[in-house]
């Protein structure tokens, strides 16, 4: 790695020290399907957004929950205390597409269907809320 290269990757680590983030990777799912569970709880506080979480229908709410509870985990973590309610909030969460699994379907007369089965990944990142207001 050169030396641009290196202190670029520095900076981009000191910058990550002061984030709270989870990232959830290969989750078989569409991103399409996952981005309708993300969009609910995008700006939401946490622990209300995990309420919403827990009583959706939907299958990929149940890892992002999951994924929730991690980034609110690896908050308690950097700041050695436990989050109150009402304390921290979802600062950005989006979706990305995976690398995609591809099948074939026999198909009438000797063709064959292309299956495309997508996978993708997670990234939630969560904040205080009085911090966000300065």
């Amino acid at each position: 790695m050169g030396l641009r290269k290196r202190k670029a990757a520095d900076a981009l680590k000191e910058a990550r020290k002061s984030e709270y983030f989870a990232i959830l990777r290969n989750v078989p799912s569409s991103p399409r399907k996952m981005r309708l569970v993300v969009d609910m709880i995008r700006g939401v506080e946490a622990f209300k957004a995990l309420g919403i979480l827990k009583f959706s229908n939907k299958e990929a709410s149940r890892k992002v929950e999951k994924l929730l509870r991690s980034a609110i985990a690896n908050w308690e973590q950097k700041n050695e205390r436990k989050a109150e309610s009402g304390e921290l909030y979802v600062k950005t969460i989006f979706v990305d597409a995976a690398p995609m699994l591809k099948r074939m379907r026999p198909a009438p007369q000797g063709r064959g269907y292309r299956i495309r089965k997508r996978s993708n990944h997670v990234t939630i990142f969560v904040d205080t809320i009085n911090k966000s207001n300065d």
